[in-house]
């Protein structure tokens, strides 16, 4: 279909009395368009404000998610990593890779997240994962 399409292009502007360079050109222009446009980006809403609210578990899980995630994992969602919200995983997968990291994902040892920052930082897991259910519908 895309092949179809390109062909009609080029017999277009060739017809217009386009340089078959200026195609390459333009064509070269909306491939590179294309493939910004597939780019890491949000696929849900932004979720805004603490989720914490005054749960000493969920704040001590957002400091840890802020301190560790976050760069990679912008409100959960994808960014330089895949996003954390859109995969329930069992907890018990999201420990493994948290501990031990998965491709270009690093691991944090219990001194960088100790266990119970590492239990709090699933308790905020699972309720941005809940967040943006109930925000994204």
């Amino acid at each position: 279909m895309i092949g179809e399409a390109m062909i009609s292009l080029r017999k277009s502007l060739r017809f217009a009395g386009v340089h078959e360079s200026s195609v390459a050109v333009v064509v070269a222009l909306l491939l590179a368009l294309l493939l910004v446009s597939c780019g890491p980006v949000f696929d849900r809403p932004v979720v805004t404000g603490s989720l914490a609210g005054s749960d000493p578990e969920l704040l001590l899980g957002e400091r840890v998610f802020y301190a560790n995630c976050h760069g990679c994992h912008p409100q959960g969602g994808r960014g330089l990593g895949r996003g954390v919200t859109d995969r329930p995983l069992p907890d018990f997968a999201v420990r493994l890779q948290i501990r031990n990291g998965f491709g270009e994902m690093p691991g944090f040892s219990e001194a960088e997240i100790d266990e119970a920052e590492l239990d709090a930082l699933l308790a905020y897991l699972h309720e941005l994962r809940r967040r943006w259910a109930s925000e994204g519908s």
